[in-house]
């Protein structure tokens, strides 16, 4: 999008949207045609569904160049959710920056359980989650425990992370989404602060202890992708040598806190699902060890119930 080409052209909605698709595309960049959309739709200040409504809406000049600038950043690998400040995760716009990992579509797999669960087994709360606890590890954004309590209106949660500024995000988005009042955004290590939290001070109270800690192997941190590489935070990214060193330590302390017929879920690189469900299935406390695939069919979630017994 050159000035020269500028001054030939109107620079329309729908013309904006094919060329930087265009060159997503040739960069290799995943899901081309929305970043786009969410590039245009940032910049416009519109919904995504208006680009296609008002498609052929001309551009003004300081449009266009804001879109030249943004356009370049993200074709050198600067995440386009990172420009724009926020993702989408279950149906629900995240505030996302620097300080929290970006949420990927895999992680819902992890949420679409949990609502399933709730609403057909006994006890746990039907389709609004009534009495249900849920503990989020690593919380992040807070995506996994916003949107679990935006489907589960009876529901309660208690949110962990090491990150102060991950939980600022987090307490952002809880407030964004009018569920703040249904969560407790606690910082510290892994299960630290379930320790202190006056609910879970008998043990034993989780319905639901779900996590998404850092999982990449230090093998495969090299092939990782330089968007995610040079831009969102390690610490919430590698999990050790074979990346379960996280996954080690809650399954370590993370059963006792979890009621009878209640569920874990963790997600783990794909490359470790095996492994993992090996060593949740050899952890005192748990049964029914099991592997969820994401929607792309890639082994993500391992899911065990805590005995009943």
């Amino acid at each position: 999008m050159t000035t020269s080409a500028h001054n030939q052209q109107t620079w329309t909605t729908r013309k904006l949207l094919a060329w930087m698709g265009e060159a997503f595309t040739k960069k290799g960049l995943d899901s081309p045609r929305l970043l786009a959309e969410m590039l245009v739709a940032h910049v416009l200040g519109c919904e995504r569904l208006k680009l296609y409504l008002d498609a052929d809406r001309p551009a003004n000049p300081l449009e266009r160049q804001m879109l030249r600038d943004l356009t370049a950043r993200a074709l050198e690998h600067e995440p386009v959710q990172y420009l724009v400040g926020e993702a989408w995760f279950f149906g629900l716009a995240m505030k996302v920056d620097r300080r929290v990992l970006i949420p990927r579509p895999g992680t819902e797999t992890i949420v679409e359980h949990v609502l399933q669960h709730a609403r057909v087994q006994p006890g746990f709360g039907g389709t609004k989650g009534e009495g249900v606890l849920i503990a989020d590890i690593c919380t992040g954004s807070g995506c996994i425990a916003i949107a679990l309590l935006k489907h589960l209106s009876g529901a309660r949660a208690v949110a962990t992370d090491i990150s102060g500024d991950a939980l600022a995000v987090a307490h952002e988005n809880a407030v964004r989404h009018g569920v703040a009042d249904r969560i407790d955004l606690l910082e510290g290590d892994l299960l630290g602060p379930l320790n202190d939290h006056p609910a879970l001070a008998a043990k034993e109270e989780l319905n639901y202890l779900v996590s998404n800690p850092p999982y990449i192997p230090d093998e495969e941190w090299e092939a990782v992708a330089p968007n995610v590489k040079e831009h969102e935070p390690h610490a919430a990214l590698r999990g050790g040598v074979d990346g379960l060193d996280y996954v080690r330590r809650l399954l370590a302390d993370g059963p006792r806190f979890i009621r009878p017929g209640g569920l874990l879920l963790i997600e783990v690189a794909d490359s470790r699902a095996g492994i993992a469900k090996d060593m949740v299935a050899a952890t005192a406390g748990l049964e029914e060890a099991r592997v969820l695939n994401d929607f792309e069919g890639l082994p993500r979630v391992i899911v065990a119930r805590k005995t009943s017994t």
